[in-house]
């Protein structure tokens, strides 16, 4: 090995240059390699690393009434959160000068943004976490005035809220969504695909310290918002007609009431009213049984309001005209059954025409009538008018009703179906029923939205369906004057009337079954179903209340009815009749 000697300067010199420059090519090689080789890599890592995700939440759709009011809308709130532990002063630039920022004015500062005290900003801030939320759910002004602070400590987070102007208006048709904003209930959970949108998302860049780096926002993919849905529902009507409801289940001490408007000429709903109800924007103060849409989802028997289609089915078939002559006792032993029906007062008997039968609403009467058809052309009628089927809307939770099979009608059943027993209905195919005949005979689908708008946010009337010709014109213009006749003459169907106009209508008492004994108990299912003018029918209005305990007949809720109509008919300018019902006898 040679050794330098200490005399040799100038070799120590070159040595020590030549290691230097070694080891200084070996760092610029590595440096060359860093930053330009394998760049991009590393990029990759370090902002993997560095990059914290954040879904970007669409706005959801907005419900519309037929008019263009606001049920349900989406508006966005903001969560203002810091890091507790990264809480420090800071630069602000102001007028291109750099300015410190201490933590007690910034405190202070976001109290003013917040509306809160600063003492109580500043005890949110104080800690060691990594997160604390100072304020939640602050509205778009709060927010912008908190981003124009730009502390680098704060973050957000944006929250869709779902709100609902209207409170309970049309509630139990609009639904609700749940915590993570999905409809779970009425139009909210049958429009969710259309009206939820396509959330995006967004990253952003923290430092080593945890805070987010500023302008480091990255947009990956932009949020598509929510399509927009309009009902076909009136909803000043239906404001009018839950009053009413509210007031009349409350005076009745029922369970429930509902009340339903029918465009007859296009089967629009325009009122579903129900009482008691749910406010959408806090659907926990409600029951559980009131959180949906009894119209849609609950069956009772009609009771007399079935008579009515008895009657028209036995015209159609040319068995019965308005006139046709029957001896009404108060109890009837069926023929072939050792079963007697009666009616629901003590009477001597009577000698009624059809029209009179429906004007007195005679179980005894009504069952000789529907006798006259063979039970299972009779069902097939009703199997026509809807019964035991869901509509085409597709209501979430909709019962089909109960029209049992044909193997199901018993002697019994074959008998007392004629006057609505045996049988289950919705409020919805009450109503229906009767805009078929208030149509000249033709069964529409009821419609309950226009459907959903287009990604331009246009969307068109929905068309009216071809329907279904359930009796004849003929047939159904006859029923309409035997209707009107128990408005007219009516015991209790003359509470109905409205003043001006020729209206048409049934009354109706059906027995609700005790569930401990399988028994028909002592609680009723009331109900007034009318259509008018009948000169040229515009509007069916179905009212119905659910064990009512305070009036057991349909007396309670004949008012309502002509209040609704009456609101109804001002509602839509309906010029009043100009013309009076024929003479039909109704006793022979």
């Amino acid at each position: 090995m040679a050794y330098l000697n200490p005399g040799e300067p100038q070799k120590r010199l070159k040595l020590f240059v030549g290691i230097v420059t070694v080891i200084a090519l070996l760092f610029v090689g590595r440096l060359f390699y860093t930053q330009v080789i394998d760049a991009e890599r590393l990029n990759t890592i370090s902002s993997d690393q560095r990059s914290v995700p954040r879904t970007l939440p669409a706005i959801r759709g907005t419900i519309y009434d037929a008019e263009g009011k606001v049920l349900a809308k989406t508006v966005m709130r903001y969560d203002i959160n810091v890091a507790p532990s990264k809480v420090a002063e800071f630069t602000r630039t102001l007028n291109d000068q750099d300015v410190q920022v201490t933590v007690d004015q910034a405190a202070g500062e976001m109290a003013s943004a917040l509306s809160m005290t600063k003492a109580a900003v500043l005890k949110k801030i104080t800690g060691t976490g990594e997160y604390a939320q100072v304020k939640k759910r602050v509205d778009a002004a709060a927010y912008r005035q908190i981003k124009d602070l730009k502390i680098p400590w704060v973050y957000t987070d944006a929250i869709a809220d779902r709100l609902y102007p209207n409170g309970a208006v049309a509630g139990n048709i609009v639904g609700f969504v749940n915590a993570e904003g999905i409809g779970v209930a009425g139009i909210e959970q049958m429009y969710d695909k259309c009206l939820a949108g396509v959330s995006g998302q967004e990253t952003f860049e923290t430092g080593a310290d945890g805070i987010k780096i500023p302008e480091s926002t990255v947009t990956i993919t932009e949020a598509v918002p929510g399509r927009d849905v309009h009902l076909t529902i009136n909803a000043d009507l239906q404001y009018y007609a839950q009053q009413v409801m509210a007031s009349t289940v409350s005076y009745l001490r029922g369970d429930w009431g509902s009340a339903t408007i029918i465009d007859i000429k296009t089967g629009r709903i325009l009122a579903a009213a129900e009482a008691p109800t749910v406010d959408p924007n806090a659907p926990e103060k409600s029951k559980s049984e009131d959180r949906g849409a009894r119209i849609f989802q609950q069956a009772f028997e009609p009771g007399s309001t079935l008579k009515t289609i008895t009657a028209a089915i036995a015209i159609e078939e040319g068995k019965a005209t308005p006139e046709t002559k029957v001896t009404v006792p108060y109890s009837w032993p069926l023929p072939g059954v050792n079963y007697n029906i009666t009616d629901s007062h003590v009477h001597p008997t009577e000698q009624l025409t059809t029209t009179g039968i429906l004007r007195d609403s005679s179980n005894t009467g009504i069952a000789q009538i529907g006798g006259l058809v063979d039970y299972k052309i009779r069902r097939a009628y009703l199997d026509k008018f809807g019964l035991g089927s869901k509509t085409s809307i597709g209501f979430p939770g909709e019962h089909s009703g109960l029209l049992n099979t044909l193997e199901n009608w018993d002697g019994i059943k074959r008998w007392v179906s004629t006057f609505g027993q045996g049988v289950s209905v919705t409020p919805i195919q009450s109503a229906m029923m009767y805009q078929a005949l208030g149509n000249g005979g033709v069964l529409l689908e009821p419609t309950l939205t226009d459907g959903c708008a287009d990604e331009n946010g246009k969307y068109a009337t929905a068309p009216v369906k071809a329907g279904k010709q359930v009796v004849s014109a003929a047939t159904a213009e006859s029923t309409l004057l035997m209707l009107e006749k128990v408005v007219e003459h009516g015991g209790i169907g003359h509470y109905g009337a409205v003043p001006g106009y020729r209206i048409g209508a049934k009354t109706g008492t059906a027995q609700i079954t005790d569930p401990a004994t399988g028994r028909y108990g002592s609680l009723h299912a009331v109900s007034y179903i009318g259509l008018g003018p009948i000169e040229d029918a515009q509007f069916v209005v179905a009212v119905t209340v659910y064990k009512s305990r305070t009036i057991s007949n349909s007396f309670g809720v004949a008012g309502p009815f002509k209040k609704i109509m009456q609101q109804t008919l001002r509602t839509y300018r309906v010029p009043p009749s100009t013309t009076k019902s024929p003479n039909i006898a109704e006793e022979w």
